[in-house]
């Protein structure tokens, strides 16, 4: 997603933050998600940013509703640009694919979107837990991701998915067993690029636009464990500046 964003938005200046003591928040309850994703916009509001991007799948689909009636600046989800992208992809009637955590999927967020966005659109959902840990092992290539590709998506497959939804930040890495498995018949869509032209349209509609940006600033982090850099340079394409440690307060958690 910050790549994206960064490629869409080259004269904004980007604060990122990564709650990486908590995730994944997939398999969390929906007030959990609701109070750590708070928690991490007031810090982000902290840093002085003018708009909020969740870019994880769960938390936009559980908490986003939750943080726009809280918080005063503007706040984007992906899952709104991800549906439209998807339903842009297909022009016949083929079923959307949507995959993503268990937390994504029962919420029932991509699903409610697609019918709302075109009623009676036909979809199959299907939750992918393994997936976030295949990347974050660095298996996205070979045979055990060929398998836990194949044992999650044999359904879909067969349903005849005219587009397949990357409804989690993690799963874009997996894309070429994911692509290779489903044939090219089938797009695949990573909301990544939709939501950051989502976020250049709100700015340009607030007259918010930058036009002297420093591209990318700070990197924080609730924890840096030893791989952390490998990983986030491995999502991001190219090597980051120094990250930042924030420590909440244990009475933090509950804002």
């Amino acid at each position: 997603m910050l790549r994206a964003l960064k490629d869409e938005l080259s004269d904004e200046t980007f604060i990122y933050f990564g709650d990486t003591a908590r995730v994944p928040y997939g398999a969390k309850s929906a007030p959990v998600v609701k109070q750590f994703s708070l928690q991490n916009s007031l810090f982000l509001l902290k840093q002085e940013v003018k708009l909020i991007v969740v870019a994880c799948n769960s938390a936009s689909a559980t908490a986003l509703t939750f943080l726009q009636e809280r918080l005063s600046l503007p706040v984007i989800g992906v899952i709104a640009p991800g549906v439209r992208a998807a339903l842009d992809a297909v022009k016949d009637e083929s079923p959307i694919g949507i995959i993503g955590t268990r937390a994504t999927i029962n919420s029932g967020a991509y699903q409610r979107e697609l019918s709302r966005l075109k009623p009676g659109v036909k979809f199959e959902a299907k939750a992918c837990p393994l997936f976030v840990h295949l990347v974050e092992e660095g298996l996205v290539e070979g045979e055990i991701a060929q398998k836990v590709v194949e044992y999650y998506l044999k359904d879909l497959k067969n349903a005849g998915i005219g587009a397949l939804i990357l409804g989690c930040t993690h799963y874009p890495l997996l894309q070429p067993a994911i692509s290779a498995y489903l044939g090219s018949g089938v797009r695949i869509v990573d909301s990544a690029v939709s939501t950051a032209r989502a976020v250049r349209a709100e700015l340009e509609q607030r007259q918010m636009l930058n036009s002297k940006g420093q591209g990318l600033g700070k990197i924080f982090a609730s924890d840096i464990s030893a791989g952390f850099a490998q990983l986030a340079e491995r999502f991001f394409g190219e090597k980051l500046p120094p990250v930042e440690k924030v420590e909440f307060e244990v009475a933090d958690f509950w804002v």
